[in-house]
């Protein structure tokens, strides 16, 4: 990061830091003189108030004071001396060692003389305080003095340096520079410290939400802490739960959509191949009906055999679509209905006998042989009437395609709880491509042959739609001289087998 919070927070913190010794040295340099010489006017009134008490009290106070005054003066670094009223010195408390000095400055004071290098501060009834400026080389010093007359007509004079005020406040300045190049390292360094501890866990949070942006949702936030930030990485890692289960449902849902969208794909297009279908079964029909009505009407034909022949074919052919409207309606109703299957216990033998001699003239058209094989007996759980649909279907089938040797033949086998009937005819075998796709609607390995006999392609959806909604397995297999259908029902080996089958479903 080109400005990241460590730099920018030790940046902003020495720069502060800088500005206050900026600030602390412009105000030592600017007003520390000013502010010691008003504590040092203060001191000298102190001392004088004293001296005024002095004079006005009895001996042995005095002496008491003049300790007091020479503890003051030597505390302050002040001189002192005072002249009587006869003009000679009464006190004398010089430092310097150097009274004469003041003496004369007292003289000049009362002579008023050599008053251009002074600067007054402070004039009242028994005192003035002034400022000795350096304006020629005479003068080596600056000093705070103070002149005045005690009630005793005696006068005096106090005297203290402020050269040392000057020395002391760059002494002081060039101190704080030290302290402050060192205060800014040292500080610069803490802060860094401690803006790591801050701006760490923000690099965490940040590559986390980078992370998640590209759907990382296995990204934790693991710095922990109490503070704002903790919090705000423990609600990243909630939001990165929620997040990735939102996101997967969204994805379950978009794989629904997808499904549901192929599915609906795939339907519109059974629905076209079955529209198409639909038409192309109906249009040879329509038009032969057409066409032999329209002859019929025109009168092409004279003699009634023909005339009756006419008709046959009519008839022929509204059988034929009248037969595949009802298989039709069948397969609808067993595709889209929502009947509920009513199972029942019923005899499969006995019903197989009684299709078997329903049948018995279609038999004997196709000079086929037909033969049963079974048990005396066998008991199902099923719908018997459905049931009765899917053994007409393929018996039907059988007899339209039987060939070679003319043989048909029917097996009824138990394996346990499941009952197996297949009907078998000799012919042709199915070609392997076209086996899984004789379900399928409309679908006829020989078109020619299937015309012939006026098939539709619809009965073994029929037999499909109905052994699904069973939930039973069905199938067709290829032997070396003809073909097999088959399907599997549920049987009850004996009455109470059934009742608990019942009881179960």
């Amino acid at each position: 990061m080109k400005k990241s919070i460590t730099q920018q927070m030790v940046i902003v913190f020495v720069g502060l830091l800088a500005f206050v010794f900026a600030i602390v040295l412009g105000i030592n340099t600017g007003f520390l003189e000013r502010y010691y010489i008003m504590h040092k006017q203060r001191d000298l009134i102190t001392i004088q108030q004293t001296l005024k008490d002095a004079v006005e009290k009895e001996q042995d106070e005095q002496e008491k004071i003049e300790r007091k005054i020479s503890t003051l003066t030597e505390k302050q670094n002040i001189s002192l001396l005072v002249i009587g009223s006869d003009g000679n010195l009464s006190t004398v408390v010089d430092n310097s060692l150097k009274y004469q000095s003041l003496y004369f400055q007292l003289l000049s004071y009362v002579l008023e003389d050599n008053q251009d290098n002074r600067k007054v501060l402070k004039v009242t009834e028994d005192y003035v305080i002034y400022q000795t400026e350096k304006k020629d080389a005479s003068i080596q010093s600056e000093y705070l003095t103070m002149m005045g007359e005690l009630p005793d007509s005696s006068r005096f004079v106090m005297r203290t340096s402020i050269d040392s005020i000057r020395e002391n406040a760059g002494l002081a300045n060039t101190f704080l520079i030290y302290i402050g190049v060192v205060a800014s390292i040292l500080g610069g360094i803490l802060v860094w410290i401690f803006a790591r501890r801050i701006s760490d866990p923000i690099k965490e949070l940040a590559e986390l939400s980078k992370r998640m942006t590209k759907l990382d949702f296995d990204a934790r936030y693991t710095s922990g802490g109490e503070n704002e930030i903790g919090v705000l990485g423990n609600n990243f890692n909630i939001m990165s739960e929620h997040l990735e289960k939102t996101i997967s449902e969204l994805k379950s849902a978009n794989n629904q959509l997808q499904e549901d969208i192929e599915e609906k794909e795939k339907v519109e297009k059974m629905r076209n191949e079955f529209l198409g279908n639909v038409s192309h079964e109906l249009k040879t029909p329509i038009a032969l009906i057409q066409g032999y009505a329209e002859g019929l009407k025109e009168g092409i034909i004279e003699d009634a055999e023909s005339r009756e022949y006419y008709c046959d074919v009519i008839i022929d052919e509204a059988s034929k679509m009248n037969k595949m409207v009802k298989n039709l309606l069948i397969l609808n109703q067993l595709e889209f209905g929502d009947e509920v299957q009513e199972y029942e216990r019923f005899d499969l033998i006995g019903l197989v006998k009684g299709v078997l001699s329903s049948c018995e003239l279609l038999f004997r058209q196709v000079e086929a042989k037909v033969d049963f094989i079974a048990d005396e007996t066998v008991y199902v759980w099923a719908d018997e009437f459905k049931t009765e649909q899917v053994l007409r279907n393929y018996i039907t089938n059988a007899i339209h395609h039987v060939d070679n040797e003319k043989r048909i033949e029917i097996r009824v086998t138990l394996n346990g709880e499941v009952a197996r009937v297949s009907v078998f005819n000799s012919g042709k075998q199915i070609p392997e491509e076209d086996l899984h796709r004789v379900w399928d609607k409309f679908y006829k390995v020989d078109k020619a042959h299937t015309r012939m006999y006026g098939g539709n392609g619809i009965g073994l959806s029929i037999v499909k739609a109905i052994m699904e909604s069973f939930h039973r397995e069905y199938g067709v297999r290829n032997f070396d001289n003809g073909v097999q259908f088959w399907f599997e029902l549920d049987a009850c080996v004996a009455k109470e087998d059934c009742q608990r089958t019942e009881e179960k479903k």
